[in-house]
């Protein structure tokens, strides 16, 4: 599907229902349940719109990304269960792209040449301060801790810099239509740095993400899987204005990998968006 198409696509399902869920992991990548055990609790939690977005194959070694051998089962998946459910409930093919520099991401040919109904592109990847490894730093916050001394001589600057380097990099050379978690490094790097967030420094790169996508028809992901343990949404809730003023599109998703968090904390994000953009509506007729 090309990305006007895409576009549209998204764009009908968020303003007609907030029925759906458009990020989503199963047994082809680090999800926890089979895509039939997770359309079953689509279809009894009432969704009517749902994503299948496995973690992208990538050209490094990585236990939680899909292989390039299962992209066709798991396309010709997506399609029987749209069979199966007869359009009571629509399944799409989606992936989670991660971003690896120019060598790797969602504008790579590869992807460009997948039948997909849209593209997630996010950054979970950086590489190692000496080595230039690809290290993961988008899981717990204990793991993040060490790794930080493991792979990046305990430097968190180094870690959040280039976090934001490579999502700057990503939004400018494209070929998606939804950013995920655009700030997940603030989580981790919190922990080991409390109230880097609240420094300039941070607050800037944040700032320039929201800018740059605002120049873009990207989507927002309001990704709500960590909010119930960690009490926050990705992005955080205190850019949720700025997204809004900028007229930014935002998609909350769930970012599901097991069946019983399928709608987490969606309501609870989707009824605090409500309220920022019933407050802005009065402003606005004032």
């Amino acid at each position: 599907m090309t990305i006007l198409f895409a576009i549209m696509l998204i764009d009908d399902i968020i303003s007609s229902t907030s029925l759906y869920n458009l990020h989503s992991h199963t047994q082809y990548c680090d999800g926890r349940f089979t895509m039939d055990e997770f359309a079953e609790a689509a279809a009894r939690a009432g969704f009517m719109h749902y994503g299948f977005s496995p973690h992208s194959p990538v050209p490094i070694e990585s236990p939680c990304n899909m292989k390039a051998a299962d992209v066709p089962d798991f396309l010709a998946a997506v399609a029987r269960l749209n069979d199966e459910y007869d359009g009571n409930i629509r399944f799409y093919a989606a992936m989670e792209i991660d971003y690896l520099g120019e060598k790797w991401g969602a504008s790579h040919e590869y992807f460009r040449n997948l039948p997909l109904d849209y593209r997630i592109s996010s950054v979970h990847f950086i590489p190692a301060l000496t080595t230039g490894e690809e290290v993961d730093i988008d899981g717990s916050p204990e793991r993040f801790i060490k790794r930080l001394g493991e792979y990046f001589d305990n430097d968190v600057r180094y870690v959040v810099d280039t976090f934001y380097d490579r999502t700057r990099d990503m939004i400018l050379a494209g070929g998606f239509d939804i950013i995920g978690h655009f700030d997940k490094i603030g989580l981790n790097a919190s922990v080991a740095c409390p109230g880097i967030e609240d420094e300039p420094w941070y607050r800037r790169r944040a700032d320039e993400t929201i800018e740059l996508l605002a120049e873009r028809d990207i989507f927002v992901e309001i990704n709500t899987k960590a909010f119930a343990q960690r009490h926050r949404f990705f992005p955080h809730e205190r850019y949720w204005k700025q997204l809004i003023d900028r007229g930014l599109k935002l998609v909350v998703n769930s970012d599901a990998h097991y069946t019983d968090l399928i709608n987490a904390s969606r309501d609870e994000a989707l009824r605090r968006l409500s309220a920022y953009t019933h407050q802005l509506d009065l402003k606005h007729e004032r």
